[in-house]
Order: C-alpha cells, then sequence, then structure tokens
C-alpha cells in the first residue's frame, strides 16, 4: 500500500479535520515531553470512536507501517514516538467516561481521559482514580497505564497497576481482546498485569476499567524546611523505618524551592532552605490521632528551619499547587530541560542526592530536584539549552551517569517514566541477556512484526536507532 493510499484511507476514517499533516502540526507530534529524541511522522490521525480506532489499526496493520498510540504527550522516555513514515494515533478525542459504579467501586472509561477529570467526576460518590502524576491535570489515564505511572501518593496507594481492574485492547493486527476483569480476580496468565508499564508496544488499551476508592476521611499536611538535603532524606529514611504509612512524602531541593516562589506556583516555601519535605497523613481520623505525634516528632528531630502544618483546605491545596508546579516553574530557567526518572533505595536517597550535585559541578548546567521520596523515585531537571552541541552532549553523559549510579546502589532505571528511547543503551546494566531474551519473546507473542511503537522498551537494533534523531532543530516550523 502506498503512502497516498494509506492517507486517503485513515482521512476516509476518521474524517478530513482529524488526519494532521501539515508541518506545523506534526512538529507537535515529533516528541514528547523529553525532547533529547524527535522524529516526524508521517501523519497524525485522530480517531474519535471506538470503530475508528479499530479501524486505524486494520488500515496500518495492512500497510505495515509502524505506529504508535499517543495520549497527551506528557511522556518523558521518548516513548511515543515513532520512526519516518510511521503514523501516530492521537487518543485525545477518545476521552469519555462510559460509567461509573459507584456501589463496586470502579469505572469505565476511555485512553483520552484526563487523570484528574476522572476524580472530579467520582468525587461526587465520594471516590476518586488515585493515581496522581504531577501532570494529572493534563496526562490521560491509558498513557497513565502504558507507562505505569506514579506520583505524590503511590507511596500508600501505589502505581497506576493497582487501579487497573481489565482492559479492552486493539492488538496490532486489529482484534479486540479483554484483559482481566471487573471482580479482579486474575487468569493463570496476568495479562492486564502484562500490558500495564508494556510502554504501548503489545496492544492499545481502548477501555479501561478503573478502580476508585473513597476519599480520605480526613488528611493533614506537613511543610518542614531543612539546612540540607540529607536531613530531608535521612526524615524520610526514619518515618518509613518506625512503620508510619503517610500517603505521601515529597522533597524539593533550593533551586526547585526557588523556581517555584519565582513563579505562579508560589505558595510561601521558604527560599532560604537547602530542601523542603511535604509529608501527607489520610484516613480515619483515629489513624491521624495515633500517628500525627510520632510523624511530627521525627520531622523536628534535626533541628529544621521551619516546621508548619496546613491548618485549612486551602493552605493545602497551595502546598500541592507548588510541589505539583515545580516542573513547570523550572521550564523558565533555559529553552530546554531534561527531567530524570531513577530509583533507587530509600536508604540511599542521601547518597544519590550527593552524586548528582557532583554530576551538576562537573557540567555547570542548572540542576534542580523534586522527588517522590517515599519510594525513592528521583527526578533530576535539568536546564539547557538544545542549541548548543556541548550542552546535549553534557547533558545526555550527566543523564547516563546518574543512572548508572542508581543501578550501583541497588536501583533502578526508572520508577514511572518508562525506558522508552532514553534508557535502551542501558537495560543491558540492569537485566542479563537471557532476560532481556524472554522480554522481547513475549512482546513478539502479541506484536510478531514489531509494528507497534517499534523497539520501545528494549534494546533497539543499530538501524532501528538511527530512525529516532536528537535534537533535529531543522525539522522546526518556519
Amino acid at each position: 500500500m502506498t503512502s497516498s493510499t494509506l492517507l486517503r484511507k485513515l482521512r476516509e476514517i476518521c474524517g478530513a479535520n482529524f488526519l494532521l499533516k501539515d508541518r506545523a502540526s506534526l512538529f507537535a507530534y515529533e516528541s514528547d515531553a523529553l525532547t533529547l529524541f524527535r522524529s516526524k511522522p508521517l501523519c497524525v490521525a485522530l480517531p474519535g470512536t471506538h470503530e475508528e480506532l479499530i479501524q486505524c489499526v486494520c488500515a496500518l496493520h495492512e500497510a505495515k507501517v509502524p505506529f504508535a498510540a499517543r495520549g497527551a504527550g506528557t511522556g518523558l522516555s521518548g516513548g511515543a514516538l515513532v520512526p519516518p513514515g510511521g503514523v501516530i494515533l492521537a487518543l485525545s478525542r477518545l476521552n469519555r467516561i462510559l460509567e461509573i459504579h459507584p456501589e463496586e467501586g470502579w469505572a469505565l472509561v476511555e485512553p483520552g481521559v484526563v487523570n484528574a477529570t476522572l476524580s472530579r467526576e467520582a468525587k461526587q460518590y465520594g471516590l476518586q482514580f488515585a493515581p496522581d502524576p504531577a501532570s494529572q491535570s493534563v496526562c490521560t489515564v491509558g498513557g497513565n497505564a502504558a507507562e505505569n505511572s506514579g506520583g505524590p501518593h503511590c507511596f500508600l496507594h501505589g502505581m497506576t497497576t493497582q487501579h487497573v481492574q481489565f482492559l479492552e485492547v486493539i492488538l496490532p493486527n486489529g482484534e479486540v481482546e479483554t484483559w482481566g476483569s471487573p471482580t479482579s480476580s486474575e487468569d493463570d496468565l496476568d495479562l492486564r498485569g502484562f500490558f500495564l508499564g508494556s510502554e504501548g508496544s503489545v496492544a492499545i488499551a481502548s477501555k479501561l476499567g478503573l478502580r476508585l476508592i473513597p476519599l480520605p476521611q480526613d488528611t493533614q499536611t506537613w511543610l518542614t524546611a531543612y539546612t540540607s538535603m540529607e536531613d530531608a532524606c535521612c526524615t524520610v529514611s526514619e518515618i518509613v523505618a518506625e512503620g508510619l504509612q503517610p500517603a505521601a512524602m515529597e522533597v524539593m531541593d533550593k533551586q526547585a524551592i526557588q523556581a517555584v516562589e519565582a513563579s505562579v506556583y508560589r505558595c510561601g516555601l521558604p527560599t532560604e532552605a537547602a530542601a523542603v519535605l511535604l509529608v501527607e497523613l489520610e484516613g480515619h481520623p483515629s489513624v491521624l490521632l495515633r500517628d500525627s505525634p510520632s510523624i511530627e516528632k521525627i520531622l523536628n528531630k534535626r533541628t529544621p528551619l521551619s516546621f508548619e502544618k496546613a491548618q485549612s483546605k486551602k493552605e493545602r491545596i497551595a502546598l500541592w499547587k507548588g510541589r505539583k508546579g515545580a516542573g513547570g516553574a523550572l521550564g523558565r530557567l533555559a529553552p530546554d530541560s531534561y527531567v530524570m526518572d531513577g530509583v533507587v533505595p530509600r536508604s540511599k536517597l542521601a547518597e544519590i542526592m550527593a552524586y548528582v550535585l557532583e554530576v551538576q559541578s562537573e557540567t555547570g548546567l542548572p540542576v534542580a530536584n523534586l522527588f517522590h521520596a517515599g519510594d525513592g523515585n528521583i527526578h533530576p531537571h535539568f536546564s539547557y539549552d538544545a542549541r548548543s552541541p556541548e550542552q546535549v552532549q553534557l547533558v545526555e553523559e550527566a543523564g547516563a551517569k546518574i543512572l548508572k549510579r542508581c543501578l550501583e546502589l541497588g536501583g533502578s532505571l526508572s520508577g514511572e517514566h518508562g525506558i522508552g528511547l532514553e534508557k535502551e543503551a542501558l537495560l543491558d546494566l540492569q537485566f542479563d541477556e537471557a532476560t532481556l531474551s524472554f522480554m522481547e519473546r513475549m512482546r513478539s507473542v502479541f506484536n510478531p512484526e514489531d509494528t507497534l511503537n517499534p523497539g520501545k522498551g528494549l534494546p533497539l537494533g543499530k538501524a532501528c536507532a538511527e530512525a529516532f534523531h536528537r535534537h533535529r532543530g531543522s525539522s522546526q516550523p518556519q
């Protein structure tokens, strides 16, 4: 099938207004939120119904053209790109909440539903969708499932995988299957679990059955400022060692604090602090009465610069607005940013943060740290200018060094943003050859021709890797 024939078919399926192929539109889909990698697709198709999505997949399968599903493009690993000539299936129009079952505690939704929108709709029933990535006001549940996203409150509530009961999926050849069940009982082969975190490389989720949990009866939030990052990290370890279970424990360093306070997200963070620790406890009032004194004792153990408890819902919302807006605030520091995603044991948080400072000193590039301390998931933010080849090389080398150090400390390459294109060259440092070979065989069962999001999450062959270009400034629309 020729490209022109494929374009005509996709236009007939989606409608002329929902097939994008002009230069400016394609530029917006050349990368996700990680701009280290860019690749221009042949076109972007935006199906508006379940049937249109199936028809698009069938047309692409017949044409043997590589394609990938994409949500809001907030991913940070280069995971939703296709090689030149490939097609992006943008699922933003598939944004309907189809059913909410408050008594059973679950909802059936399309993949383009925005994370925070589902919680807003569930609130009227006293329920919420627990996963809350920092980008939850824009990211979509389909992307959350593909990457197994986390967020600040995953320390208590778990990752996305704990909140997906079943999926209706479309295989790369257009066949439709259901993986999992509303009752949460697993088959011998847990295909639901296999999908979650597979980075959109085995199937496309066309409908998701998501678990909803009751809203907390009570919540208490503390903000503690420290004179050193080490004090903040050690405090986190002590809270966990004490057997306490806050809903969230988040850390921001001085660079992140100052960026927030200089932005529209300002919330009164102490700009003189080396680090702040945001801790939230939720549950039955009796739980807060029991655990709050122990948490406050640990928070104050290292003579903090300041210690405050949110006295109202308004104050609590303001603190979380500052934390979740920090990434956007840091975007003001330079034309480009590289947000990393590595994991270390909580006991190694202070050590990895000290190493990040060493790498910052070596590169001379600004680095801000804000991370999910509760599960050891670090997110260093490098600010740089992609128009400078020297800075590009520095930031890539710096990222590889930090990720390698995470592994040396007993951690992982990724906590919630996936492998994508960013980390595939480092996979053999975490997994042996036999494990990687098994992963590839598993994926090939469902994606034998590797046309669905080709190569993501696993080491790429040289020819495939070279199809994706880094910082292709010449591709920008004029």
